[in-house]
């Protein structure tokens, strides 16, 4: 974007001002401009989220794999489990598969315990967790989110203090006096865009992915935990 960019904008145009700081009073050497440090976070930022909406894409797409029966009629019963564990257990890993990590957590407590109670819980506590784990991996995002506004402000506080540094009554550039000011408004005003842009794609992602592991939570609640029978006379059955 940098570079073509800086093909297309005319250097000294207003386009090339505002956008990418090139300018001949600029008090940054190009391409090291405030603009410039800009779209790098920004395209670092969206890069990183554009990982997490394909990792939610794949989190949808185990919704559709039915791994358990959907129909009205169909019950399960323990021994019938393990083969359906086989199935989800290599699904998943610390950082992707809802659905296969909380089936897999279930049964396995379904086959250890004979008791759907103790599996609920187990559901519930694993969900609390894996929201928990999803808020945090925006953390860095929400940091950038702060940062790129904070280094737009940066850039206006040294272009009023070049600004100002340069009226002098007796011998005065009015032209580096013209450029500290653009800069220090040209700068506040993207960096301010490309926060709004980032916050929301932020937001419109992690709400993507939170719908998805509330869908699992569901699927698993429902397709499973719902439709399990435990035989209350076989050992260590429990309700």
């Amino acid at each position: 974007m940098i570079t073509l960019l800086t093909l297309i904008l005319p250097y000294g145009s207003a386009g090339a001002a505002l956008l990418l700081d090139r300018q001949p009073y600029s008090i940054f050497p190009y391409p090291f401009t405030i603009q410039n440090i800009t779209y790098l976070l920004l395209a670092w930022s969206l890069a990183d989220l554009f990982v997490r909406w394909r990792m939610t894409q794949r989190e949808r797409a185990f919704l559709a794999a039915k791994f358990l029966p959907e129909d009205s009629t169909t019950m399960l019963e323990v021994h019938e489990l393990g083969p359906i564990r086989i199935r989800v257990a290599p699904l998943h890993d610390a950082d992707s598969g809802f659905l296969p990590a909380l089936m897999d957590m279930t049964i396995l407590q379904l086959q250890a315990s004979k008791s759907v109670e103790q599996s609920m819980t187990l559901l519930t506590n694993a969900l609390s967790l894996m929201s928990d784990r999803v808020d945090l991996r925006y953390q860095m995002l929400r940091y950038m989110a702060w940062l790129i506004p904070t280094i737009g402000f940066l850039g206006t506080v040294i272009g009023l203090s070049l600004a100002l540094h340069l009226i002098d009554p007796k011998n005065m550039d009015l032209g580096r006096v013209v450029g500290g000011l653009s800069v220090s408004f040209y700068t506040t005003l993207v960096a301010l865009l490309a926060s709004a842009i980032l916050a929301f794609a932020q937001h419109s992602v992690q709400e993507q992915e939170e719908l998805a592991l509330n869908a699992a939570g569901q699927y698993c609640l429902a397709n499973l935990i719902n439709r399990v029978y435990i035989d209350q006379e076989m050992p260590g059955a429990a309700s």
